[in-house]
Formats: C-alpha cells, structure tokens, sequence
C-alpha cells in the first residue's frame, strides 16, 4: 500500500460538459470540467482523472482541446481515459498534458494494446481502468470471483473474469487499477469493499477505489480494505462534500494523507 493514500475527483466528461448519474444511467449536467478542475486543485486534490464516457460509444477519440484546457489549470497528475484505442491516441494525449492514460474497453477488444502502450511509454502512464458489476445469475458459474467486467461506459456485459483480467493487464504492463463499481457507482451508500479487498489479493500495483461514495465517512473503508486512492464525482460536484473534509476525515482515522495547504 502507498505510503500516502490519494483523493482523487473524477470528471465524467461527455459532450465537453462534466455528467453524472446513478449506475452510468440518466446523466446530468454538473458544470465545466476545466472550472471544476481548477477547484479541485485549490481544495488540495491529490490527482484529476478525466474520463470521456461517451468517446467509446460514439466511436471517436477523447476530446483533446478540453484535455488541454484543464492541463493548463491543474498542476497535478491528470489521467485522461475513453476512446484509446492505440500507442498513438496515448502518445497525443500525453503530448496535450496528460500525465496518465485509462484503457478501457479497447484493451478488452484487443489485451496487446496494453503491451504496447508499456513498451513505448512505460507502465506509469498505463493505468487500466475497470468498470465491474456482479455477475448475472446465468454468468456465475463461468466467473469464478462474481464479478465480470463491461465495456462502452459500463453498457456492454462481457463474460470476462475481473479478477483473472486484472491479473493479466498488470502482467502485460499496466501500472494501475482503477476499479469502479458499476453496482455502487453513483447510490452514495459507499464503495464496493469486497471487490475493492479482492482486487488487492491479485495486484501488485496501486487500486484505485471507484464507485458509491456518499460522506466522508465512506473513504477510510475502502483505503482498510486496501485501495491505495479514493476516487468520487458526484459528491465533490454537488458540493456536498471538498477534498479537504475527505482528507480530514481520512486522517482522523489514522490514515496518512497529503496535507492540503490553508
């Protein structure tokens, strides 16, 4: 586990605007994503994760002029993911501020993607992004840990293992797993801890714990059951909650995190 835990606001970015909804259904509209970013670096996040959620879907690339625009406002890592689908989408997206790319759905399609972008730029940049759900009833015997992976923004149920597939992705060069529950994303009744404490028994790289924050509260949890980040939406863009009164929370717990400057 890292020595200091990271919180880490995500950005669903769709149509150049930050979107949310429950379960990746019903998507509203909560602001500008180069806006809320600049906030998110003045409360003291740690990291900002940009995700295009419907660049797979629509069958194009990530949006590259609001990559640049929030790079330009953020001086922290920023990972960037939706729509790579090549060594070449990575290297442009790096080349516009990127510090860290997510491979999703492309890297199912094709798992030597993930070989290709670690050779050519590293294993810290490759981050493999997961979006999990529990198994349907007719999948289970097929799936040995319950929970199979999806892809195009969690619309599209695949038969594939999540557990056997992270294993694999940090094999062939992946340097992080983000880990969003689909089952929990968006309900704000806290994050999946069995599948976040079962991705720690295969991977020997940093997980990042995505999905179902809804208070402060929630964080610690998911860093004690072995996430080496917390990230969350909707509950930094409503405002409900900032990056400082997770931290504040998540050191009153005895769990050590950057300080965020007065």
């Amino acid at each position: 586990m890292s020595l200091v835990c990271r919180v880490i606001p995500c950005l669903d970015v769709a149509a150049g605007r930050v979107v949310k909804g429950v379960n990746f259904q019903n998507l509203r509209d909560m602001g500008d994503p180069v806006e809320l970013a600049r906030e998110y670096f003045r409360q003291g996040a740690d990291e900002i994760t940009f995700l295009d959620v419907t660049a797979t879907v629509d069958e194009r690339s990530t949006t590259y002029d609001v990559v640049r625009r929030t790079a330009e406002e953020v001086f922290i890592p920023l990972t960037v993911g939706g729509g790579v689908r090549s060594a070449d989408d990575v290297g442009r997206l790096l080349a516009v501020g990127a510090d860290k790319i997510g491979v999703n759905s492309a890297a199912i399609a094709r798992p030597a993607l993930l070989d290709e972008i670690a050779d050519r730029f590293g294993a810290q940049v490759l981050v493999l992004s997961l979006d999990v759900k529990r198994a349907s009833p007719d999948l289970r015997d097929r799936v040995p840990s319950g929970f199979v992976v999806t892809t195009h923004g969690g619309r599209t149920e695949t038969e594939l293992d999540a557990l056997e597939w992270a294993r694999e992705a940090v094999e062939r060069g992946a340097g992080e797993l983000l880990v969003n529950s689909i089952d929990a994303d968006g309900t704000k009744q806290g994050f999946d801890l069995e599948l976040v404490a079962l991705m720690r028994e295969v991977a020997s790289v940093p997980v990042i714990a995505s999905g179902g924050a809804g208070s402060a509260a929630d964080f610690g949890p998911a860093i004690a059951a072995g996430a080496d980040a917390v990230l969350a939406a909707s509950v930094f863009h409503s405002g409900q909650l900032t990056v400082g009164d997770v931290k504040a929370a998540m050191a009153a717990e005895g769990i050590a995190v950057r300080e965020v400057a007065a």
